[in-house]
């Protein structure tokens, strides 16, 4: 049996359900499970020292649009809201093929995983030139995160009322004919799975109510997950009242979109009543901090929410709208957001912590993560404390408020990703130069 010993950190951030922070323990991982967890464990495989080190679960990632890391800062878009946001980049993202997609992926799992990411989902709703979601289930195969890939679409174009040009929708019933063929392919719902698909139709404003209705059957006959955009901003709001005379909470509640399996991303403008939907019902909100700053929509009623019982993870959301792939910097925006919202105390670090990790996990049906338990998977960060931005921090384990911004250590499944702070399952420097070639290509 393959055996890893972690030893002696300073402090385990366990998020077990007690919230427990072990001083100067070791955790044991064995055949990429966590099975010890203790002081002065002994081992028979390789040992990776923890000393001036805090340990926590893998960061959590419920909302992505990889291929956006082409298009990062683009001229036009820099200062739109979403819909003209959408407007300018919809012509540049009709150019992508199957390389972009790929290598965008690879570039923004690395950014990821240098951030303590070891689960991310993505949301791929555009397919041009021969592009598909086997692009990036490749990137995540090579990499080495834990891959939740979700197989959205657009199908109402301009000419319909939508949002999104035409050239970029789809043919409904070519979508859901994928969206089985992904599913048949690559999804595994066993524990420990490295590749669950979702299901994810793009956004109240580019699909059809009986897109939306038909996706919901196949996901729940498939017993795979649901997602989409959800109440982002004023703008939606308003365009889900026009076209569908209703609130966008009892739009998706109508259309069998809450539950256990389902959750929505952004939720910006959600009401009391919506709020209560979702926690009635389970549904689960990815919380994309600093894409809603950057894109003006808001700040999310994260507090509200999370005291009604919602379930909340963070999600970086495209690159083209963050325009970064941090998980800790969204964890530490999503506490500043709520403080300056609602007061100094109405979050700490180690609830934007646990929303990262273990509130991440839940989102995603995977209570097998976000946790450093016995039984669970060893999906590990290895914060290095010792660093400048720690340096005077009398409570290390606060990591949103005092550094580091990276990890040392990364362990997925009990693989190694990230190692002294390099990714050593790709070689990055080589794909950066890539991506930037491809963009450069884009950009001309």
């Amino acid at each position: 049996m393959a055996e890893i010993l972690i030893r002696n950190a300073d402090t385990v951030v366990t998020m077990d359900d007690s919230r427990s922070e072990l001083a100067g323990a070791d955790i044991l991982v064995r055949d990429g499970v966590i099975a010890e967890i203790g002081v002065g464990l002994s081992r028979d495989g390789e040992t990776v020292l923890a000393d001036g080190c805090v340990v926590t679960p893998g960061l959590v990632n419920t909302h992505h649009h990889l291929f956006q890391t082409l298009t990062r800062a683009v001229p036009g878009a820099q200062d739109q809201p979403l819909f003209g946001w959408l407007r300018t980049l919809y012509p540049i993202w009709a150019r992508l093929g199957p390389e972009e997609i790929r290598v965008s992926a690879t570039v923004g799992m690395a950014e990821l995983a240098l951030s303590g990411c070891t689960l991310t989902s993505d949301h791929l709703y555009l397919f041009p030139n021969g592009a598909r979601l086997d692009d990036t289930i490749e990137a995540a195969l090579e990499i080495g995160l834990r891959f939740h890939p979700t197989r959205g679409a657009m199908s109402i174009g301009e000419s319909e009322g939508g949002l999104p040009p035409d050239s970029l929708v789809e043919r409904e019933a070519d979508i859901l004919t994928d969206c089985m063929r992904v599913i048949d392919a690559f999804h595994d719902p066993n524990p420990g799975a490295m590749v669950r698909v979702g299901v994810a139709p793009c956004s109240p404003f580019s699909v059809s109510w009986e897109l939306m209705r038909d996706c919901a059957l196949l996901a729940r006959d498939a017993n795979t997950m649901l997602h989409t955009h959800l109440a982002e901003n004023s703008e939606d709001i308003k365009y889900t009242a026009e076209r569908f005379g209703c609130r966008p909470g009892q739009y998706v509640e109508e259309l069998g979109w809450t539950g256990a399996d389902v959750w929505h991303a952004h939720c910006v403008k959600l009401d009391l009543r919506e709020i209560g939907i979702f926690a009635a019902s389970g549904t689960g909100v990815a919380h994309c901090p600093c894409s809603n700053c950057r894109l003006g929509s808001g700040i999310a009623p994260v507090r509200v929410m999370r005291d009604a019982g919602v379930k909340i993870g963070l999600g970086v959301d495209g690159s083209a709208s963050n325009d970064v792939g941090s998980l800790i910097a969204e964890a530490r925006q999503a506490m500043l957001l709520q403080r300056i919202s609602l007061g100094a105390g109405a979050m700490s670090a180690r609830e934007a912590l646990e929303i990262a990790t273990r509130g991440g996990a839940d989102v995603l049906g995977r209570p097998d993560c976000g946790r450093i338990v016995p039984g669970c998977r060893a999906d590990l960060a290895i914060w290095d404390i010792s660093r400048v931005e720690s340096a005077g921090s009398w409570d290390p384990a606060a990591l949103v408020m005092a550094g580091p911004a990276s990890v040392r250590d990364l362990f997925v499944e009990g693989r190694q990703i990230v190692r002294d702070g390099r990714i050593t399952t790709v070689d990055l420097r080589r794909m950066i130069e890539l991506q930037n070639v491809l963009a450069k290509a884009l950009a001309g």
